[in-house]
Formats: C-alpha cells, structure tokens, sequence
C-alpha cells in the first residue's frame, strides 16, 4: 500500500475509533486501540485536528470534530436520495412508515425514512441512534455480521429490556439470529416501544451493513402481514443492492 493511501487509511481508522468510543480517547488508547506507533497517531490526530475532523478536549483526549456533521449530513442526503424512490414505495405499498438504517459501532443509525400515508403513524427520526438487540433493523444489521462479531458487540452494548417484549439474553438473541440468517428477514414485536410492529432485511452488496423496515402500530400493522412486508422489502433491497453494486 502506497504510503499516501495508507496515512488516509489510518486516519479513517482513528475516526471510526472514535465514532465507537461514545467519548473521548487520549492518543496512547488511540495507539493501543489501533497497534500504530504513538508518533504515527500523534501526526494523524494532529492534522484531523487542524482539518476541523477531530477536536482536543480540555484533558488532551479527543473526540470527533464539528467539521464532521456537514460531510455526515450531506452523506445522508445524498444516499436518502438514493434510496428514496424504494422507500416511498415500500410505504405507500404496505401503508407504513419504511426506513433505512446502517451499522454505527454497537448501534443501529436510521439514514432515511419516508412516512407512512396514515395520520396515525410511526417515525423515527434521521440521525436517531438505537439498539441492535430490540429493533428490526438492529437483528438484520446482527444477522450480517460473523456470530463471534455480533456475540461482542451485544455483550459491548448491553441489552436492556426497553420494553416487556425485549429479548435481553444473549443466547436467546443468537438463536434468533440463525432463524433471521434462514428466513431472510427479521421483526421487532413491540421489543423496542410498545404498541409498534416491525419487519426488517438487510441489504445485501452495501458498503457497509445496511436494512431496510417498515414499522407501524399493532393496531394496523402486525405478525400476519409479516409475510406480505418482507416479501416488498427484499424485492426493494435486491433493487438497492443492484445500484450499490
């Protein structure tokens, strides 16, 4: 690897270290976290500081700078556009609110949504940060990744009961894995708030884990239209998969 690519590829490194921080990090954890040398990470974090992509906190550990949130918010605008015409498909189709979401450290994070037509509706904002283990899209994320890798990032997390439905075992969560890995989708049955179905698939060729859901009350959208819902997902997420290809 040429050395110019390879200073970008480390400085990327360092930012999504810090993205998965959920706080500050001092240069000698960035250096332990990383296995670079202490002067290499010091020039790195050096020049993301200057750039504005990194900032110095008052006890001389680091966090990700502001300069970050335009670049994020124009990436998001930029794949909802892409991804726009399929959800608001999906949401007229089925009648509820469909969503995208991407793999964010130990997190789900929703890049794009389109609401559902009915005044009565779910939403979750862009931008909204959620658990793996309690939502649809957090178990198609989970399905993606290798067992060892999702076992880590749910015992990372944790897996508080955010509702009486909440599955909070690890184990549990796992097997339930293998099924969604099976089956090809996975559902969030009042797990995360109350009152709220969900059915979620991953996207497959993304560049980097991604799912598509659509969710909506219980009193309108439930287990028996499961079926029917995945179904439009994954025809949405093949078409996604095509353009991401």
């Amino acid at each position: 690897m040429a050395s110019g690519v390879q200073s970008v590829a480390r400085a990327f490194g360092i930012l999504e270290l810090l993205a998965g921080a959920g706080g500050g990090l001092s240069v000698s954890e960035l250096a332990q976290t990383s296995g670079l040398p202490l002067p290499t990470i010091h020039r790195l974090v050096r020049t993301l500081v200057d750039l504005g992509h990194v900032h110095q906190l008052s006890d001389r550990r680091y966090t990700l700078g502001p300069r970050l949130i335009g670049l994020g918010d124009r990436a998001s605008e930029v794949l909802g556009a892409r991804v726009g015409t399929d959800l608001r498909s999906l949401a007229e189709r089925i009648g509820e609110t469909a969503n995208m979401a991407v793999l964010d450290g130990e997190r789900a994070v929703y890049t794009a949504q389109v609401p559902s037509p009915h005044s009565m509706r779910t939403f979750t904002e862009v931008g909204r940060r959620v658990f793996l283990h309690s939502t649809g899209v957090g178990k198609a994320l989970l399905a993606q990744l290798p067992v060892v890798q999702a076992r880590r990032l749910l015992e990372t997390a944790g897996m508080p009961g955010q509702t009486g439905h909440t599955v909070v075992d690890v184990g549990t969560l796992l097997d339930e894995l293998d099924v969604v890995r099976l089956i090809g989708h996975a559902v969030d049955a009042e797990e995360q708030e109350d009152g709220v179905f969900c059915v979620a698939v991953p996207v497959p060729g993304a560049p980097s884990p991604s799912a598509l859901s659509v969710s909506g009350p219980t009193s309108r959208f439930s287990a028996d239209r499961t079926d029917e819902a995945a179904v439009l997902l994954r025809a949405a997420a093949a078409r996604l998969a095509g353009r991401f290809g």
